[in-house]
């Protein structure tokens, strides 16, 4: 007994036992004491083989407690490959990608594994590796051939994992025009959800190669463009200007940085002009393209400027008539707002010659929620910033209506952002229609606790719309 416990084979048996029971008593939570006991117990295990001349590196044939030596040499490599293990997992990180840190760990720990097990059976067993290996390496041809298609994508799935060019939720790009919202990602393939709302799925060796545009990086905003081809009948700056007030007036587009209004060129026939802009999201580019559009017509409308034909026919429209500027009246603003669908043209003839046109420059407060007027307010041209609170909540382009008909003081006033006109009526010259036309006066009513988030359009209790209604009836003598 007392031979077996001065045997240099059965302590650095005892000592690799230790060492794996003190392996898992540490757990993963002490990775760093864990490392230090691994490394000690490992040293320890190597000074007694190499001072007793057994050398681990190299096949001994077996001889009387060969068991012995043969579980003391594969002892002393597992324990090399968890010291190994223990330092891949402490040292080998990256900043701020903990995933991609993860994955580069655990092949580089496969990679170990790997290594230690032919170590063994080289140098424990005296497996010839060589012809092993040969072999592996026509079973690996084999298997490389037949499976050709998924280890691609499986590989190709690694280098997106380790890029990290989009991830759950970014919204791509794809330079084939397929676009969407990455929802999932495997090994083998990634699925996008497209505006279409249909799941596309693209194998990961395909998203591999081309080339593509993550949107949400660095943020989720978007640009846009917007050509024009105007006539040049009118200064260059005076379209840059007409069309920056334009934009000024759309609520779907972001204001800061501005957008910005662009020359890119101009000859006998036309001016071309870009309007570049930014949205929030992906699904804002067809409101935002909407709205603009809207407001560019007005525009050139009001400014008297006119589109121009496409290019291949310039030469053929060379001659064509040339729009002067026309403001839209009153009557015209109403006509063109579903809220007035109902109202007879007599009607609102007899409401716009009643108004009065204000005018203001930029910076000017138009109408004050504080007052107790009840005035209806229409834009003639420009653009005004609708604020609650200090705070801006919309944006109010030509042909829109605002004000309040119901005399409760609101915390919103209204701020000319461009040299503005606008149509002011007394609210007491309304009453006659609200008299004929209830539905009206509840279409109105509803707009405009609506603009600023303070009424039924904004999700407030049929109660509180009646009482509003009740106010305004009250007020105009009903």
């Amino acid at each position: 007994m007392l031979d077996l416990l001065v045997s240099p084979l059965f302590q650095i048996v005892a000592l690799g036992i230790a060492g794996i029971v003190v392996w898992h008593l540490q757990g993963r939570g002490r990775p760093t004491a864990r490392l230090l006991v691994q490394i000690a117990f490992f040293a320890a295990m190597t000074a007694i083989l190499f001072a007793n001349g057994i050398s681990p590196l190299k096949f001994e044939p077996m001889r009387e407690g060969g068991t012995m030596l043969i579980a003391a040499k594969t002892l002393w490599w597992v324990h090399l490959a968890w010291a190994s293990i223990g330092f891949v997992r402490i040292y080998i990180v990256l900043d701020g990608r903990p995933r991609e840190a993860r994955v580069l760990q655990d092949l580089i720990i496969a990679a170990v594994y790997l290594g230690v097990t032919l170590s063994v059976l080289a140098f424990v067993f005296d497996f010839a590796i060589g012809t092993l290996l040969a072999t592996s390496g026509v079973l690996a041809i084999i298997l490389g051939l037949a499976l050709q298609s998924t280890l691609n994508d499986l590989f190709s799935g690694l280098a997106l994992t380790l890029g990290r060019p989009y991830g759950i939720g970014d919204w791509i790009i794809l330079t084939d025009g397929t676009e969407g919202r990455v929802v999932e990602s495997t090994w083998r393939s990634t699925h996008i959800l497209t505006p279409a709302n249909n799941i596309v799925v693209l194998p990961n060796s395909f998203l591999a190669k081309i080339g593509l545009t993550n949107v949400n990086r660095p943020d989720e905003t978007h640009l846009l463009v917007l050509p024009l081809r105007v006539k040049p009948v009118h200064p260059p700056s005076f379209v840059v200007e007409k069309m920056r007030q334009a934009m000024i007036g759309a609520n779907n587009i972001i204001h800061d940085p501005a957008p910005v209004v662009a020359l890119k060129g101009i000859d006998a026939f036309a001016m071309d002009v870009e309007l570049q802009f930014r949205v929030r999201h992906p699904s804002d580019r067809i409101p935002a393209r909407n709205e603009l559009i809207n407001l560019v017509y007005r525009q050139c409308i009001e400014a008297g400027i006119s589109l121009a034909p496409p290019a291949s026919s310039s030469v053929l429209v060379e001659n064509i008539h040339t729009n002067h500027a026309s403001q839209e009246t009153l009557q015209e603003l109403l006509q063109s707002n579903p809220i007035f669908a109902d109202i007879e043209q007599a009607e609102l003839h007899k409401l716009s010659a009643s108004a009065k046109l204000r005018q203001y420059r930029p910076g000017d407060i138009v109408f004050e929620g504080a007052d107790s007027a009840s005035n209806l307010m229409v834009v003639r041209s420009g653009a005004i910033s609708a604020l609650s609170d200090g705070v801006e909540v919309l944006r109010l382009a030509p042909g829109a209506i605002f004000g309040q008909i119901d005399g409760v003081p609101r915390a919103t006033k209204y701020e000319a952002l461009t040299v503005l006109e606008a149509y002011e009526i007394d609210g007491l010259t309304l009453a006659p229609l609200f008299k004929d036309h209830p539905e009206f006066q509840n279409n109105l009513t509803r707009h405009l606790s609506g603009i600023t988030g303070n009424g039924p359009a904004a999700g407030s209790s049929r109660g509180e719309h009646a009482s509003i209604l009740r106010t305004v009836r009250g007020l105009l003598g009903k």
